[in-house]
């Protein structure tokens, strides 16, 4: 219903190259996959799929397994019909699920794959059609190859972080302002000459149908695309309130930073955009960044925190800095001129993102109740690339490591969340994985995860994906400086790459003015609203509206003030 079939664009992982030969450069983050893409591959999907099982059942109690051309899912339920505990498949990529013939309880995939013809001996479906996308889909349960646990996970919930001047306008089909500039981060299909990801057979766009279905979801072109964030960054130098943006700055230069649960997007070179999947990797894209302003200074990205710099080929007003950012969800950038010198200049940044669909709010006919709540938080990351992580002891492609990350602006982390990809082994080995955080440079450490172990349930194949995801959170006291993070475990198992990501107060909760823009009977309309300063955690539900007899939702805005 969220989530539609089609492949990402390559994450930078492992500081290699988006096209680089590496263990996995594919996002297995949930949050980023649902916010950031909203669509994956059957493996990519399954494997984020993780990280909400966890949460929602415990600790290895879901499972990726492969079958012949799928990667599929199962989920371990105990109780009632499935007394201590059974594998129960759930396929959501081909939106399948399957009963017993009495409807009790759900099969598990060994037990459809011994027997191929239980997929339509069930006529108590609860109402769940088997194979939703396409009938014959289920076919490809018929032998398990491997099973994989903890192949996914799910870190720092999705936060966006809007500094004063800045708006954020997301749009929920492709196009942007003019309905033709296409900015995404996938594959290159071009149906219906539109550049970019699509699904034709798919719930998404149409869930109300799911349910009681008594047939396949369809196969219409475009029924599921790519969305867009489109981030506008006016930062005031005259009036200081730009230093909520800043984590540099000098009498001769000031560093900004963008940090975005969305994807930073890109137009591929015109040459090549129509006809190839994967212009997206070539140079020449343009629309991800683009910098206005009468500045003369010199232009400076950063996509690891600042270790590295990379200059703009020259500074003029519109420069577009896309190949420098494309496929990334932080950068830095830094302006060789102080503020003053900056100020009245008119700098302008804008920051394409792509956006999973299915998380845009959308209005519906008649009268629309408008729910707001702000956090008061913002979240800053080391990762998920490995050179977004500041390593002080240990290293990476060991057994131990510890990362060391502190919230910007001298701010207060409340909340730490880690990751790590292990090699957890084929067959897996026994090890116990701990994750710990220390606020006073390692004198003393408390744990994040203890003793996390790979839980195998019967029945396996003989066959296991040998790497997995350890993952753990904890709320902090208010902590201003640096904090680290430590990831051990007892079986020597090499950590491929880590993560940790901070969730840190944020001080100006200043009025949000949110905007949206809709059609009704084809004329473009908008309904505006300003939330006062705002009591993080608290919902206000004041503002209300109609929308008229059939609304389109263009986009949607929120600008702070």
């Amino acid at each position: 219903l969220y989530y539609f079939h089609c492949t990402i664009g390559a994450s930078d992982l492992y500081d290699a190259g988006l096209t680089a030969k590496v263990p996995d450069n594919l996002n297995r983050d949930y949050w980023s996959g649902m916010f950031g893409y909203g669509y994956g591959l059957c493996f990519t999907t399954h494997h984020q799929w993780h990280g909400e099982m966890a949460k929602l059942l415990g600790p290895c109690r879901s499972r990726t397994a492969g079958v012949p051309g799928h990667t599929t899912f199962e989920v371990w339920l105990t109780g009632g019909p499935y007394g201590e505990g059974r594998w129960a498949l759930l396929d959501h990529d081909i939106s399948t699920v399957i009963f017993t013939p009495d409807g009790k309880r759900l099969l598990g995939l060994a037990e459809v794959a011994r027997d191929m013809s239980s997929i339509k001996k069930s006529s108590k479906q609860r109402g769940w059609l088997v194979g939703g996308l396409h009938p014959s889909d289920p076919g490809v349960y018929k032998r398990v190859k491997w099973v994989g646990y903890a192949t996914g996970y799910a870190v720092a919930p999705p936060m966006v972080n809007l500094r004063a001047g800045e708006t954020l306008r997301r749009y929920p089909l492709p196009g942007l302002e003019d309905g033709k500039t296409y900015v995404y981060w996938g594959i290159n299909y071009n149906k219906g000459g539109i550049l970019g990801p699509e699904r034709r057979r798919t719930w998404v766009h149409q869930p109300e149908k799911l349910h009681k279905a008594t047939r396949d979801a369809g196969n219409r072109r475009g029924t599921a695309r790519f969305a867009n964030a489109v981030y506008t960054y006016k930062p005031d130098f005259a009036g200081g309130k730009y230093r909520d943006g800043v984590v540099a700055e000098s009498a001769s230069q000031v560093t900004l930073e963008f940090r975005s649960p969305y994807v930073v997007a890109a137009t591929p070179p015109t040459t090549s955009a129509a006809k190839e999947r994967w212009s997206i990797y070539k140079p020449g894209c343009t629309n991800g960044l683009v910098i206005s302003g009468k500045m003369t200074c010199p232009v400076e990205i950063s996509t690891d925190r600042g270790k590295t710099w990379k200059k703009a080929p020259e500074t003029k007003d519109g420069m577009d800095l896309t190949d420098l950012v494309k496929g990334h969800m932080q950068y830095r950038l830094r302006f060789g001129a102080g503020a003053k010198a900056l100020a009245g200049k008119g700098v302008t940044i804008r920051t394409v993102c792509q956006a999973g669909t299915t998380i845009i709010p959308r209005l519906k006919a008649g009268k629309n109740t408008i729910t707001y709540q702000a956090s008061g938080q913002a979240v800053v990351s080391g990762g998920p690339n490995i050179d977004q992580t500041k390593v002080v002891a240990g290293a990476m492609s060991s057994p131990t490591v510890t990362l060391e990350l502190a919230a910007p602006r001298d701010a207060k982390a409340v909340h730490v969340y880690a990751a790590e990809w292990v090699a957890s082994g084929s067959p897996i080995r026994k090890a116990k994985y701990n994750i710990d955080f220390s606020v006073d440079g390692g004198k003393t450490w408390k744990p994040v995860l203890k003793d996390y172990r790979i839980i195998q349930r019967p029945p396996e194949p003989d066959d296991w994906q040998g790497q997995s995801f350890v993952a753990g959170d904890r709320k902090l006291s208010p902590t201003a400086g640096p904090v680290r993070v430590r990831f051990t475990n007892t079986g020597r198992r090499k950590i491929y790459r880590a993560e940790a990501h901070l969730v840190y107060k944020v001080a100006n909760t200043s009025p949000l003015k949110v905007t949206f823009g809709y059609k009704d009977g084809g004329e473009l309309k908008t309904a505006s609203h300003t939330y006062a300063k705002s009591a993080p955690g608290k919902a206000d539900t004041s503002w209300t509206f109609d929308a008229g007899a059939k609304p389109q939702t263009v986009w949607v805005e929120y600008a702070a003030q």
